[in-house]
């Protein structure tokens, strides 16, 4: 009787777990099935052309026509990577400089406007207001900062008035990648002023609190408090701004036209866009985009060791 008993329920122990094992097949079905137009989306938009340009980057192609395609091996490789061509001095260089550069002035620029936005009154119209070069185009902020850059322009009227020379911010090869990429770093403030500002408010109030009881002044609890508790936020940004800055080069094609004046604002993206579409260069385009996909993956990887190492998270 014990053992019938015993029975019965080792079988309806079973039929419930096939029940709960079908009720999770079903509701994964459906989960995919939902997610199956974003899933195609990122299969045709983002990973077919990723495979493709692996492809690309180890063969001679010319474009349109894929029975021209021909395997070249590391030769593209080659070619980028040589010393004696542009690719690596000064296009390379420049674009690492410009990334920097512009991640460095972007993340301290919006640090400061975040802090200074959360301890004033009407933060959401001083938000939106940083938000606006974001919204944007970047044909219009190019063009607004060339015209501002211009001989006669603003910055050097006001140069001028202060007993400066004129200064060629972008005919000079001094000046040229500095200042676009003063630009640059103007630009990408909005959206990391919003982030910011978002972690800030995360802060508990009790911290600050007992900072002022303790007799901390505001350095101190800036530099004890905020930045710490700031860190996941600023993780976000500045891996962000990294990918940006290595990606970006329509700005540069508004503000110099071609990567001048002698190469001096050349960057990794402009030249695998005219390789590719300006000297169908596929090949060897390919093998730059391969060759820049490495650095950002480097960066970024080197950015999450580095904080997991203090034991941030991004979440």
């Amino acid at each position: 009787m014990t053992t019938a008993v015993g029975r019965v329920g080792d079988d309806r122990l079973a039929a419930s777990s096939a029940r709960r094992v079908g009720k999770l097949h079903r509701e994964g079905m459906a989960a995919y099935l939902f997610l199956s137009p974003a899933l195609l989306f990122f299969c045709v938009f983002l990973i077919l052309p990723f495979g493709f340009a692996i492809v690309l980057a180890f063969s001679d192609w010319g474009g349109f026509d894929l029975g021209t395609l021909k395997w070249a091996g590391f030769s593209n490789f080659g070619d980028v990577l040589s010393f004696h061509g542009t690719f690596v001095k000064p296009i390379l260089v420049n674009t690492l400089l410009f990334a920097f550069g512009s991640v460095f002035l972007a993340t301290f620029g919006s640090v400061l406007v975040a802090y200074c936005i959360d301890r004033l009154s009407f933060q959401g119209f001083w938000r939106v207001l940083y938000f606006l070069p974001v919204v944007a185009t970047v044909v219009a902020i190019g063009n607004v900062w060339k015209m501002m850059y211009q001989p006669a322009g603003l910055i050097n009227a006001v140069l001028n008035k202060l007993g400066v020379n004129s200064v060629g911010f972008l005919s000079d090869s001094s000046y040229a990648l500095p200042s676009v990429t003063v630009v640059h770093a103007w630009a990408s403030i909005g959206g990391a002023v919003l982030i910011l500002t978002a972690g800030l408010k995360a802060i508990p109030e009790m911290y600050y609190e007992a900072a002022e009881v303790d007799g901390a002044n505001s350095w101190h609890t800036f530099w004890s408090i905020t930045l710490p508790l700031l860190r996941p936020a600023l993780l976000f940004v500045l891996i962000t701004q990294f990918i940006g800055g290595l990606q970006s080069f329509a700005l540069i094609i508004v503000m110099t036209g071609d990567g001048g004046p002698v190469n001096a604002t050349n960057v990794a993206a402009f030249e695998m866009y005219q390789r590719a579409f300006k000297f169908g260069a596929w090949g060897t385009a390919s093998a730059m985009a391969m060759v820049l996909f490495v650095i950002i993956l480097a960066i970024t990887l080197l950015q999450l060791w580095i904080a997991r190492r203090r034991g941030e998270e991004t979440s």
